[in-house]
Protein backbone atom coordinates (compact mmCIF):
# COMPACT_ATOMS: atom_id res chain seq x y z
CA UNK A 1 0.00 0.00 0.00
CA UNK A 2 1.04 3.61 -0.49
CA UNK A 3 1.31 6.15 2.30
CA UNK A 4 -1.65 8.16 0.99
CA UNK A 5 -4.47 8.97 3.41
CA UNK A 6 -7.39 7.41 1.57
CA UNK A 7 -9.96 9.00 3.86
CA UNK A 8 -8.92 12.62 3.25
CA UNK A 9 -8.44 11.80 -0.46
CA UNK A 10 -12.23 11.65 -0.77
CA UNK A 11 -12.58 15.37 0.05
CA UNK A 12 -12.16 16.34 -3.62
CA UNK A 13 -15.43 14.58 -4.42
CA UNK A 14 -17.15 17.47 -2.64
CA UNK A 15 -15.49 20.14 -4.81
CA UNK A 16 -17.54 20.78 -7.97
CA UNK A 17 -15.28 20.96 -10.97
CA UNK A 18 -12.56 18.76 -9.48
CA UNK A 19 -11.26 15.78 -11.41
CA UNK A 20 -12.70 13.38 -8.87
CA UNK A 21 -16.13 15.01 -8.98
CA UNK A 22 -16.08 14.70 -12.76
CA UNK A 23 -15.01 11.08 -12.53
CA UNK A 24 -17.73 10.31 -9.99
CA UNK A 25 -20.41 11.66 -12.33
CA UNK A 26 -19.10 9.50 -15.19
CA UNK A 27 -18.98 6.37 -13.05
CA UNK A 28 -22.47 6.89 -11.64
CA UNK A 29 -23.83 7.44 -15.15
CA UNK A 30 -22.29 4.16 -16.33
CA UNK A 31 -23.67 2.28 -13.30
CA UNK A 32 -27.16 3.60 -13.99
CA UNK A 33 -26.84 2.67 -17.66
CA UNK A 34 -25.71 -0.86 -16.77
CA UNK A 35 -28.67 -1.26 -14.41
CA UNK A 36 -31.08 0.10 -17.00
CA UNK A 37 -29.81 -2.44 -19.55
CA UNK A 38 -29.63 -5.44 -17.20
CA UNK A 39 -32.25 -8.18 -17.68
CA UNK A 40 -35.19 -8.16 -15.25
CA UNK A 41 -34.53 -9.81 -11.91
CA UNK A 42 -31.76 -9.79 -9.32
CA UNK A 43 -28.47 -8.03 -10.08
CA UNK A 44 -25.27 -8.80 -8.20
CA UNK A 45 -22.64 -6.07 -7.91
CA UNK A 46 -19.04 -6.02 -6.70
CA UNK A 47 -16.99 -2.92 -5.87
CA UNK A 48 -13.23 -3.46 -5.45
CA UNK A 49 -11.45 -0.95 -3.17
CA UNK A 50 -14.79 0.76 -2.75
CA UNK A 51 -13.64 3.69 -0.63
CA UNK A 52 -16.71 5.43 0.76
CA UNK A 53 -18.94 3.81 -1.85
CA UNK A 54 -20.11 7.10 -3.29
CA UNK A 55 -20.21 5.77 -6.84
CA UNK A 56 -22.44 2.72 -6.37
CA UNK A 57 -24.47 4.02 -3.43
CA UNK A 58 -25.04 7.35 -5.15
CA UNK A 59 -26.14 5.64 -8.36
CA UNK A 60 -28.51 3.28 -6.52
CA UNK A 61 -30.11 6.01 -4.44
CA UNK A 62 -33.40 6.70 -6.20
CA UNK A 63 -32.80 4.26 -9.05
CA UNK A 64 -35.88 2.17 -9.96
CA UNK A 65 -33.85 -1.06 -9.80
CA UNK A 66 -32.29 -0.41 -6.41
CA UNK A 67 -34.22 -3.27 -4.79
CA UNK A 68 -32.91 -5.73 -7.38
CA UNK A 69 -29.28 -5.14 -6.40
CA UNK A 70 -27.28 -7.22 -3.97
CA UNK A 71 -23.88 -5.60 -3.66
CA UNK A 72 -20.61 -6.12 -1.84
CA UNK A 73 -18.26 -3.20 -1.34
CA UNK A 74 -14.81 -4.12 -0.03
CA UNK A 75 -12.62 -1.42 1.51
CA UNK A 76 -9.50 -1.72 3.66
CA UNK A 77 -9.66 1.66 5.44
CA UNK A 78 -12.13 1.30 8.33
CA UNK A 79 -12.97 5.02 8.26
CA UNK A 80 -14.02 4.81 4.63
CA UNK A 81 -15.93 1.58 5.24
CA UNK A 82 -17.84 3.22 8.09
CA UNK A 83 -18.63 6.23 5.90
CA UNK A 84 -19.96 3.85 3.24
CA UNK A 85 -22.18 2.11 5.79
CA UNK A 86 -23.60 5.48 6.79
CA UNK A 87 -24.36 6.42 3.18
CA UNK A 88 -25.98 3.04 2.50
CA UNK A 89 -28.12 3.32 5.63
CA UNK A 90 -29.17 6.88 4.77
CA UNK A 91 -30.25 5.69 1.31
CA UNK A 92 -32.06 2.67 2.84
CA UNK A 93 -30.06 0.23 0.70
CA UNK A 94 -30.43 -2.99 2.67
CA UNK A 95 -28.92 -5.03 -0.16
CA UNK A 96 -25.57 -3.27 0.06
CA UNK A 97 -22.97 -5.02 2.23
CA UNK A 98 -19.77 -3.19 3.16
CA UNK A 99 -16.82 -5.35 4.15
CA UNK A 100 -13.75 -3.92 5.87
CA UNK A 101 -10.90 -5.95 4.44
CA UNK A 102 -8.37 -6.51 1.68
CA UNK A 103 -10.13 -6.02 -1.66
CA UNK A 104 -7.36 -7.84 -3.53
CA UNK A 105 -8.39 -11.23 -2.11
CA UNK A 106 -10.69 -13.36 -4.25
CA UNK A 107 -12.22 -14.83 -1.09
CA UNK A 108 -14.12 -11.56 -0.62
CA UNK A 109 -16.18 -12.24 -3.75
CA UNK A 110 -16.54 -15.98 -4.27
CA UNK A 111 -20.19 -16.06 -3.15
CA UNK A 112 -21.21 -13.18 -5.45
CA UNK A 113 -19.16 -13.91 -8.55
CA UNK A 114 -19.90 -13.86 -11.38
CA UNK A 115 -21.68 -10.54 -10.97
CA UNK A 116 -23.64 -8.39 -13.37
CA UNK A 117 -21.75 -5.26 -12.36
CA UNK A 118 -18.10 -4.98 -11.32
CA UNK A 119 -16.54 -1.67 -10.26
CA UNK A 120 -12.78 -1.30 -10.61
CA UNK A 121 -12.60 2.41 -9.86
CA UNK A 122 -9.54 4.02 -8.30
CA UNK A 123 -7.48 0.86 -8.80
CA UNK A 124 -5.49 1.17 -11.98
CA UNK A 125 -3.71 4.37 -10.96
CA UNK A 126 -2.09 2.65 -7.99
CA UNK A 127 -0.47 -0.47 -9.42
CA UNK A 128 2.03 -1.55 -12.03
CA UNK A 129 1.00 -2.29 -15.59
CA UNK A 130 1.44 -6.03 -14.96
CA UNK A 131 -0.99 -5.90 -12.05
CA UNK A 132 -3.51 -3.93 -14.10
CA UNK A 133 -3.49 -6.65 -16.74
CA UNK A 134 -3.69 -9.29 -14.03
CA UNK A 135 -6.73 -7.58 -12.48
CA UNK A 136 -8.43 -7.35 -15.87
CA UNK A 137 -7.83 -11.07 -16.30
CA UNK A 138 -9.58 -11.67 -12.97
CA UNK A 139 -12.52 -9.65 -14.26
CA UNK A 140 -13.25 -12.61 -16.58
CA UNK A 141 -13.96 -14.53 -13.37
CA UNK A 142 -15.70 -11.77 -11.43
CA UNK A 143 -18.05 -10.67 -14.23
CA UNK A 144 -21.02 -12.61 -15.56
CA UNK A 145 -21.75 -13.03 -19.24
CA UNK A 146 -23.42 -9.80 -20.31
CA UNK A 147 -22.21 -8.05 -17.16
CA UNK A 148 -20.39 -4.72 -17.15
CA UNK A 149 -17.06 -3.66 -15.68
CA UNK A 150 -16.81 0.06 -14.96
CA UNK A 151 -13.22 1.20 -14.47
CA UNK A 152 -11.14 4.36 -14.14
CA UNK A 153 -7.59 5.43 -14.81
CA UNK A 154 -5.98 8.86 -15.12
CA UNK A 155 -4.23 9.74 -18.37
CA UNK A 156 -0.60 10.23 -17.38
CA UNK A 157 2.06 10.17 -20.10
CA UNK A 158 2.50 7.64 -21.52
CA UNK A 159 -1.27 7.20 -21.63
CA UNK A 160 -2.13 3.61 -20.67
CA UNK A 161 -5.86 3.93 -21.41
CA UNK A 162 -5.64 2.51 -24.97
CA UNK A 163 -3.71 -0.50 -23.63
CA UNK A 164 -6.23 -1.04 -20.83
CA UNK A 165 -8.99 -1.12 -23.45
CA UNK A 166 -6.96 -3.61 -25.49
CA UNK A 167 -6.45 -5.86 -22.46
CA UNK A 168 -10.18 -5.92 -21.84
CA UNK A 169 -11.03 -6.51 -25.48
CA UNK A 170 -8.50 -9.34 -25.81
CA UNK A 171 -10.49 -11.11 -23.09
CA UNK A 172 -13.95 -11.05 -24.68
CA UNK A 173 -15.02 -7.68 -23.36
CA UNK A 174 -16.65 -5.23 -25.74
CA UNK A 175 -16.26 -1.52 -25.26
CA UNK A 176 -19.51 0.13 -24.21
CA UNK A 177 -18.29 3.63 -23.41
CA UNK A 178 -15.05 5.55 -22.90
CA UNK A 179 -14.70 9.13 -21.73
CA UNK A 180 -12.77 11.38 -24.07
CA UNK A 181 -9.83 13.56 -23.00
CA UNK A 182 -10.87 17.02 -21.88
CA UNK A 183 -8.62 20.03 -21.23
CA UNK A 184 -7.84 20.34 -17.55
CA UNK A 185 -8.91 16.78 -16.66
CA UNK A 186 -6.66 13.73 -16.43
CA UNK A 187 -9.38 11.37 -15.30
CA UNK A 188 -10.81 8.70 -17.58
CA UNK A 189 -13.69 6.29 -17.13
CA UNK A 190 -14.52 3.25 -19.22
CA UNK A 191 -17.19 0.57 -19.34
CA UNK A 192 -16.72 -2.86 -20.91
CA UNK A 193 -19.33 -5.61 -21.28
CA UNK A 194 -18.26 -9.25 -20.94
CA UNK A 195 -19.33 -11.42 -23.86
CA UNK A 196 -17.42 -14.54 -22.83
CA UNK A 197 -18.09 -17.30 -20.33
CA UNK A 198 -16.75 -16.61 -16.83
CA UNK A 199 -14.08 -18.95 -15.52
CA UNK A 200 -14.35 -20.18 -11.92
CA UNK A 201 -12.99 -17.76 -9.33
CA UNK A 202 -10.42 -19.60 -7.27
CA UNK A 203 -10.43 -19.02 -3.52
CA UNK A 204 -7.61 -17.44 -1.50
CA UNK A 205 -5.86 -15.86 -4.49
CA UNK A 206 -4.46 -12.31 -4.55
CA UNK A 207 -5.49 -10.34 -7.62
CA UNK A 208 -3.19 -7.32 -7.28
CA UNK A 209 -1.04 -5.18 -5.01
CA UNK A 210 -0.87 -1.42 -4.74
CA UNK A 211 2.52 0.20 -5.35
CA UNK A 212 4.12 3.63 -5.16
CA UNK A 213 2.26 6.58 -6.69
CA UNK A 214 3.41 10.01 -7.80
CA UNK A 215 0.64 12.59 -8.10
CA UNK A 216 2.27 14.12 -11.19
CA UNK A 217 3.47 11.00 -12.99
CA UNK A 218 1.16 8.27 -11.74
CA UNK A 219 2.07 4.81 -10.47
CA UNK A 220 5.36 3.03 -10.88
CA UNK A 221 5.13 1.10 -14.11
Amino acid sequence: MTGRDWYSWHADYDHPGSGLARRLAWVQDRIRAALDEAPPGPVRAISICAGQGRDLIGALDGHPRRADVTARLVELDPRNAEAARGLAAAADLSGVDIVTGDAALTSQYTDLAPAGLVLACGLFGNMTDDHIERTIDYCTRLCATGGTVVWTRARWAPDLVPQICAWFEERDFERVWLSQPEPGYRQCCGAHRFTGTPAPLEENATMFAFTGHDVQQGPHR
